[in-house]
């Protein structure tokens, strides 16, 4: 059974209190696990929050963590990493992304924009034989360089609510976190795109762009789909809006399905090693929709506290199981996500919550 340690915080505004929740919850990690020890390049993954968003989890929360990987790892060389968003907005661009990391504080580490300028390096990661017979919607996983080719990561996760995904917690840190753009549009849509033709100016932006020379422009514009890799810097660079994702395909289960396996890709090597990896998830302002969002979010529970695993499935199902118990009812959806990993090996759902006082 998988070990989650918990540590109680009562308000997101007392800072101190949430640092020292995350070193409480640190420290018993890493006694239960002696070997959790890092060394060189250490991404640490989190989102820097939209534009315009309030609820995003601030980086003056993180100080005792990173004091905590200094201390505890001191080879190690921690950095903030997050990977470009699929959507347009002031996450599409590498620069616009790292001016949003400097705006919302996060300049106490090097910030890398593990993607590229505009989700461009990537590698595609395959599962090991075993790992892979239990995924069924992708045979390759198209994560962000700068993330797939280390072999450790520390995971800073904002619990809370989605719009698409139910909720976001460790997973979706790991699957939409860590992919690069052609990845989320794959977890999104499992499909690549298409040109409008009433929007397109022909002005061939898309055509220099394309790594894969798959877009023709002519008196009608064309992705040829068999040669198109679904990488989306088409549709990242298209200054009219008329490259186009297909409707997703399967509704709600299947985009959780595919969101796990991505998760479990995340994992991963390009070489097939599994990655040294632990999860903190920050179950404070908790809002209804998640970081992406660029306006103010609003709060649908209190705040829960801290909580630290080697495990995203355990700490996801954690954070769920005690925010159900605090309201007496569901008001997340996305369990599907949690159920799906759990029977791919991502993790387990069965923990042993141990609450640091």
């Amino acid at each position: 059974m998988a070990k989650v340690f918990f540590a109680r915080v009562t308000s997101y505004s007392d800072t101190e209190k949430v640092n020292a929740a995350a070193r409480k919850v640190l420290n018993a990690l890493a006694k239960d696990n002696p070997k959790v020890k890092f060394e060189g390049a250490l991404p640490i993954k989190v989102h820097f929050g939209e534009k315009g968003n309030n609820r995003f989890i601030e980086p003056k929360n993180f100080e005792s963590t990173i004091e905590w990987i200094h201390e505890n790892s001191p080879a190690a060389q921690p950095f903030f990493a997050d990977t470009n968003s699929l959507y347009k907005g002031a996450r599409t661009f590498k620069a616009d992304h790292e001016e949003i990391a400097r705006e919302h504080g996060f300049t106490s580490l090097p910030v890398i924009i593990a993607d590229g300028d505009h989700g461009e390096e990537f590698i595609e990661v395959e599962l090991p034989k075993k790992e892979g017979e239990n995924t069924k919607h992708f045979k390759k996983f198209l994560i962000g360089k700068d993330l797939a080719e280390k072999e450790q990561m520390v995971v800073l996760a904002h619990f809370k609510g989605h719009i698409i995904a139910g909720f976001g917690g460790a997973i979706k840190q790991l699957a939409m976190g860590c992919a690069s753009r052609g990845g989320k549009m794959a977890q999104h849509s499992n499909s690549k795109v298409f040109i409008e033709e009433k929007l397109c100016k022909k002005c061939s932006i898309c055509v220099k762009s394309c790594p894969a020379d798959a877009i023709f422009i002519g008196e009608k514009s064309i992705i040829n789909k068999e040669k198109c890799i679904g990488c989306a810097t088409c549709l990242a660079v298209c200054p009219t809006g008329a490259v186009k994702r297909e409707p997703k395909v399967g509704g709600e289960k299947e985009f959780l399905k595919r969101l796990a396996e991505y998760a479990l890709a995340a994992t991963f090597t390009p070489k097939g090693k599994k990655k040294k990896i632990i999860y903190l998830n920050f179950a404070l302002n908790i809002a209804k929709y998640c970081d992406c969002m660029d306006s103010k979010q609003r709060l649908v529970a209190k705040d829960i506290g801290v909580l630290a695993s080697t495990d995203p499935v355990a700490i996801d199902q954690a954070c769920l199981d005690l925010l159900e118990k605090q309201k007496h009812r569901k008001i997340f959806g996305g369990y599907g996500a949690v159920e799906h990993a759990e029977k791919i090996g991502l993790g387990s759902r069965a923990y042993d919550l141990i609450e640091i006082k």
